[in-house]
């Protein structure tokens, strides 16, 4: 699988301007040893060496002859995150690293350079302007670059396709090109054969739209590895249903099937590292429309639990595809069961567009998740999975409402509500970890462009990488 963006990243070879790095408390002791030359263009410019603040410095000709990057207090990886797009196009190379850099420096910088270059460009009558190269840096993790930037560069694609391009059968073709990629598995179960095969939700939620539900089912691996199992929602654009949203509202639901480009990329990452695991991959995906079929406020969902769902709100989908998936994922019993989800509003409230929300009842695994995440830069929040809200979804004449009448914690009532699918009826409940996340930038930040985005994926590697001796 190959990104535009690892072109960014080259061999050494024809000659390449230098980059030099410089942590703020190293900055006055290496200006001073520097040519007048630089001293002096670098104090006429008023360069200061905030963390990702850039002085391209000329020689006498006018060419390029140094470019000097700020580090700040050197704990910020995503320094080289704009330069891709903000240095005149040419090959740069990282010739010296001043003062504290984050652990990993070169790893990060490529990373965050390549990250940093990314540009959806489909629907572009002209080609995007050519990006800034980076020569790949001494000590570099490559083989962690490569996949990091792939998985995130087909996430970022697949959320920001516009719908009429990604719709359930769009979202087929792209699990089946991944298990294609890698010699896994792909099976299919589609329209009225979810019916057959008890998946009543899934089927219930899509049955509007012209492109028929279906859930797609990847595996890899060794049979015999610990089972690890990851759950995407795969609502490929959501109307709100007849509990219709405001047009503003549906303005970015292309982006509802960003759980899905969440574990599609994700899946990348443990197939291209060759995990010690028995993955599965499992995407309900769908499109919630509206027509005279539709399903409705106040409808009883049967499930392939066996429970029944009162339908609260029809713009409250993605729990109810999900809850199938869950509970075929569950019954495997893995030893690690995962969902992403594009799931409630309330988590962005609570924690705004940057922070995914992090749900399990395991103390432990949280506690890993919360140093991968600090390790690779790729933050999540734990929420509490809170049992006494649990009767905000009673529902009084089905096992359980989809959305409740309480206006109050609304991302820990729809974690609670999946809660309910994971455990099987013969037995206990495997480690579940579920996050609720956004998968958008909503603004440009160095690495991380205005668009979709694989948030918590490198996180969520570096654990299952961690606790199955990848």
């Amino acid at each position: 699988m190959k990104t535009p963006i690892l072109s960014l990243l080259v061999e050494a070879g024809s000659p390449a301007i230098p980059l030099t790095a410089v942590a703020a408390e190293r900055f006055e002791a290496w200006s001073a040893a520097q040519p007048e030359r630089v001293r002096a263009w670098l104090s006429s410019t008023g360069f200061k060496p905030d963390a990702g603040s850039v002085a391209v410095v000329p020689d006498d000709a006018g060419r390029i002859a140094l470019v000097v990057l700020g580090l700040g207090r050197g704990d910020d990886p995503w320094v080289t995150g704009g330069l891709a797009k903000s240095l005149p196009k040419g090959t740069y190379a990282l010739s010296e690293t001043v003062g504290g850099a984050p652990a990993d420096f070169a790893t990060w910088a490529a990373l965050a350079w390549a990250l940093g270059g990314y540009a959806f460009a489909r629907y572009k009558s002209e080609p995007v302007s050519e990006r800034a190269k980076l020569v790949w840096p001494d000590g570099c993790n490559r083989a962690y670059v490569v996949i990091a930037a792939e998985a995130a560069g087909l996430t970022r694609d697949l959320v920001n396709t516009p719908a009429a391009d990604m719709l359930p059968d769009h979202l087929e073709k792209a699990g089946r090109d991944l298990a294609t990629a890698h010699d896994a598995s792909f099976t299919v179960t589609s329209g009225d054969e979810l019916l057959r095969a008890n998946y009543p939700m899934i089927h219930a939620v899509c049955r509007a739209s012209s492109s028929a539900p279906r859930l797609l089912d990847i595996k890899w691996g060794r049979a015999s590895a610990p089972k690890v199992t990851l759950v995407g929602k795969g609502v490929c654009f959501d109307t709100g249903g007849l509990d219709l949203k405001p047009a503003s509202a549906m303005a970015l639901m292309k982006k509802d099937m960003g759980g899905a480009a969440t574990v599609l990329g994700l899946a990348h990452m443990i197939m291209s590292a060759k995990l010690p695991v028995r993955l599965r991959v499992l995407i309900p995906a769908v499109e919630n429309a509206v027509s005279g079929n539709s399903f409705r406020p106040g409808d009883v969902l049967a499930t392939r639990k066996g429970t029944t769902v009162e339908i609260g709100n029809t713009d409250a989908e993605g729990r109810l595809v999900l809850g199938d998936a869950l509970t075929e994922a569950a019954g495997e019993k893995p030893a690690l069961l995962i969902d992403f989800a594009t799931l409630t509003g309330a988590a962005r409230t609570a924690l705004g567009p940057e922070l995914p929300a992090l749900f399990t009842d395991d103390d432990e695994f949280a506690a890993a998740l919360a140093q991968a995440s600090r390790a690779t830069f790729d933050p999540l929040w734990r929420l509490p999975l809170w049992k006494p809200y649990r009767k905000m979804i009673d529902s009084k004449i089905a096992d359980m409402n989809n959305a409740g009448d309480s206006p109050f914690a609304g991302a820990i009532t729809a974690a609670l509500f999946l809660k309910e699918f994971v455990t099987p009826k013969d037995g206990a409940a495997p480690l579940w970890v579920h996050i609720d996340t956004y998968a958008w930038n909503p603004g440009d930040r160095p690495g991380r462009p205005v668009g979709g985005e694989a948030l918590g994926q490198r996180a969520m590697f570096a654990a299952i990488a961690s606790r199955f001796g990848g």
